[in-house]
């Protein structure tokens, strides 16, 4: 059941017989189409800056990463919330939920996979280093996603398909600039593994932090209710 059930009247049944199977298999398309946009604008900003490129990527790396977590954060409450109400439980996955997905997707996959095509990489965690830009971005996501979670059923479908696809987007595109800026500036020479192994790096963590481990919560709290 791909981006969760839509119907109110299944959110029992229907949407807790999605497997994370399932929901990988649906999310694959929009990985593949992040990941190749991605990569697209990659070799055009090489092409146009040349030697300036790492520099770029390493600008653009803070940028998205930031943007990721509105992204995450948004995607983790309204999830939660069709399904609980509980309103510290919401805190804790807005929260946890892009602080482990997004530094997964967006700099410890990319470093290990730097350090797997034997490169020397250099591990950078925003959530550490940055905290203060970092914490912003962070409680708009949780707002927006409370904001959307109030409006009626056709905006939060609105989310999960077009805002969807961005979120995936973005994070493909903090993942990239994450390799290029810390220490794989010769992608270029080993494109087919950058794709297969960004593909996994967007793919699994984007649909866990999304539909899985929010509706995880969400059960959690309904069987702490009863």
């Amino acid at each position: 059941m791909c981006l969760g059930c839509q119907d109110p009247k299944h959110k029992d049944h229907v949407c807790g017989q999605s497997s994370l199977r399932e929901e990988i298999f649906c999310h694959l398309p929009y990985a593949i189409f992040s990941v190749s946009l991605g990569l697209i604008i990659l070799s055009l900003l090489s092409y146009a800056n040349g030697q300036g490129t790492v520099l770029g990527a390493h600008r653009l790396f803070h940028s998205l990463h930031y943007l990721h977590l509105i992204f995450s954060a948004t995607g983790a409450i309204l999830m939660f919330r069709k399904y609980s109400q509980n309103f510290v439980l919401s805190l804790l996955v807005g929260t946890a939920v892009p602080a482990v997905f997004c530094t997964l997707s967006d700099a410890i996959l990319p470093y290990f996979g730097g350090r797997l095509a034997g490169l020397d990489m250099h591990f950078h965690w925003c959530f550490v280093q940055h905290l203060p830009t970092v914490l912003p971005f962070l409680v708009i996501g949780m707002l927006n996603g409370w904001v959307i979670s109030s409006h009626f059923a056709s905006s939060q479908i609105f989310y999960s398909t077009g805002s969807h696809f961005l979120h995936i987007f973005v994070s493909s595109m903090a993942s990239i600039m994450y390799l290029v800026s810390f220490g794989f500036s010769s992608w270029g020479e080993h494109m087919g593994f950058v794709f297969l192994f960004l593909l996994f790096a967007v793919l699994v963590p984007c649909t866990l932090s999304d539909i899985v481990v929010p509706l995880l919560f969400a059960r959690k709290a309904q069987v702490g209710r009863k």
